[in-house]
């Protein structure tokens, strides 16, 4: 196996977007997929706990000392675009807004919508993320993967994967994401898409606290309603818990005012779900994926 490029003892609160996180025992950033491969099976034949992050959003690490290996997929960042025929392969480090940009420049319609979602390529199509009832689900053909057990990689069509509302089976499963081919349309008219991607954009900016250190939305939306309405309702914009507060602008995200740590933003998620279910009568799911914790 070839040399293992990792670094120690580093903190996970850089590589969230929450900026909360603990330190990693072994930290990695892979520039390519082979690196990505090698450090896999480096775990594996080391025994090493493996952890994936990519854009470090929708992500709660714990304030702990995480032991094995944490790979960040940033630097992961190939992305292969066939304008005619609307084919595009991108490794899981492929950040959304990244792609939504080239799809629009390249005349591809269908992925003007997740020019304001802070995740990956990988994240994304293991979170199943999206924006209302579009996700990269949709778009989807195939996943190129490695199964962390038998150390083999291959490809699985987007049939044989049982899609859900903010949920995959990668999220359960010894399967880690190394690329996907998805399909776009194409031969649109570029400058139009340009435009409807800009004013997405737009439309998230205006509405939620991008500039502030957020995960992206908390919880999922429950069967016809909003959690961030739920919320709202409740009066719970700018409620606090130590430094971690709902955001004035949406209900259905929580800032980091500097100082929170991953107990004040977990103490905040639970206070939401104890006073949402007392008064509504509904539990809301958290879509944020926790690391380092015994929750629920």
């Amino acid at each position: 196996m070839k040399n293992i490029n990792y670094e120690e003892r580093i903190n996970l609160s850089n590589y969230t977007t929450i900026k909360v996180g603990g330190f990693a025992e072994y930290f990695s950033k892979p520039n390519d997929t082979d690196e990505f491969i090698n450090l896999i099976k480096w775990s594996n034949l080391n025994d090493q706990n493996c952890q994936i992050i990519g854009a470090g959003s929708n992500l709660l690490i714990n304030n702990i000392f995480l032991k094995g290996l944490t790979i960040c997929t940033k630097n992961m960042r190939s992305i292969k675009i066939e304008s005619h025929s609307g084919i595009v392969v991108a490794e899981a480090g492929v950040m959304l807004p990244t792609m939504s940009n080239m799809l629009a420049k390249n005349g591809l319609q269908g992925g003007e919508w997740a020019v304001g979602i802070p995740g990956t390529v990988g994240g994304s199509i293991c979170m199943n993320a999206g924006s209302k009832k579009l996700s990269l689900a949709n778009n989807l053909l195939s996943v190129q993967v490695i199964d962390t057990k038998t150390l083999k990689t291959f490809e699985i069509e987007k049939k044989d994967i049982n899609f859900q509302y903010r949920f995959s089976p990668f999220q359960q499963n010894n399967l880690l994401i190394i690329s996907a081919k998805l399909l776009f349309e194409p031969k649109g008219n570029i400058e139009q898409l340009l435009e409807t991607t800009k004013n997405n954009l737009k439309k998230k900016t205006d509405t939620q606290p991008y500039h502030l250190p957020s995960f992206g939305s908390i919880f999922k939306n429950p069967t016809d309603t909003y959690a961030g309405k739920l919320i709202e309702e409740l009066g719970l914009k700018g409620f606090k818990i130590g430094g971690a507060e709902i955001s004035t602008m949406h209900g259905n995200f929580i800032i980091n005012n500097s100082s929170a740590n991953s107990k004040d933003i977990l103490d905040l998620i639970t206070v939401i779900q104890q006073k949402v279910l007392q008064k509504k009568g509904i539990f809301l799911q958290p879509e944020v994926r926790m690391i380092g914790f015994d929750y629920p």
